[in-house]
């Protein structure tokens, strides 16, 4: 078998991007209300392709939607010492279970990260689960000295 090969998405995809994120909270175990699926399709469709988001996937080999993606947003920060330039942030990495272990998610996130370099992204962060770990080691990516934490409204 060839090496997969990543494209990167377009508005036709839209439909697949939003199954393939409820794909990746499965695998995590995360339940959901379905609510967010409306929003996600809504975002995808009026960000997509504009310069701060882009998507990167694998066409399914049997020809039946996408077999995998990789999302990421380009986020400006301010300049400090030890980075210049915007940070990229991959929020949705995500193979369909019919097509996991033949490197579908290492050519959508390999093609991602290319896209992160054009953009001129000085660092590219992400939140790994375990499952995915490895592979985003194996293409760079390290635990930061600075613990990341976040804060969310009560409600």
């Amino acid at each position: 078998m060839s090496a997969p090969l990543a494209r990167r998405a377009t508005a036709a995809d839209v439909a697949e991007l939003v199954r393939l994120r409820g794909v990746m909270f499965a695998s995590m175990g995360e339940s959901h209300d379905g609510l967010w699926v409306h929003e996600c399709h809504r975002f995808f469709v009026e960000h997509l392709g504009g310069g701060r988001l882009a998507a990167s996937v694998v066409e399914a080999p049997d020809g039946a939607g996408l077999a995998a993606c990789a999302v990421g947003m380009v986020d400006l920060r301010l300049p400090s010492p030890t980075r210049r330039g915007p940070v990229g942030h991959i929020s949705s990495v995500a193979t369909d279970e019919r097509w996991r272990r033949r490197g579908f998610a290492r050519a959508a996130v390999s093609d991602l990260l290319g896209w992160f370099v054009e953009q001129g992204a000085g660092r590219v962060q992400l939140s790994a689960s375990r499952d995915g770990e490895g592979l985003y080691r194996s293409l760079g990516f390290a635990e930061r000295r600075q613990p990341t934490l976040s804060w969310q409204p009560e409600g």
